[in-house]
């Protein structure tokens, strides 16, 4: 176990905060993301808002419209780069 490296946060983004980011930087809007997810858009904006939990599959729905991995959105501002 000596050869593993604790994950260290490196930022403090909530969950919505990082669908929304990586909703942006794809240029899409809440209503695009949610004709490609069949996610509603209103319930998008709770997931943004952090009013609603994302759960493992509406992760693995925006995830897979979002071009990213699941644990982005999931577990953001974690650095896993080195750890196991």
């Amino acid at each position: 176990m000596k050869d593993y490296k604790i994950a260290e946060r490196q930022i403090t983004v909530s969950v919505g905060e990082s669908v929304r980011i990586i909703r942006e930087l794809q240029d899409m809007s809440q209503n695009e993301l949610a004709q490609s997810t069949g996610i509603p858009q209103s319930t998008i904006s709770a997931i943004e808002n952090d009013r609603i939990n994302l759960d493992v599959e509406r992760a693995k729905q925006l995830a897979a419209a979002l071009k990213c991995h699941p644990s982005v959105l999931v577990f953001p501002g974690w650095d896993i780069s080195n750890a196991a």
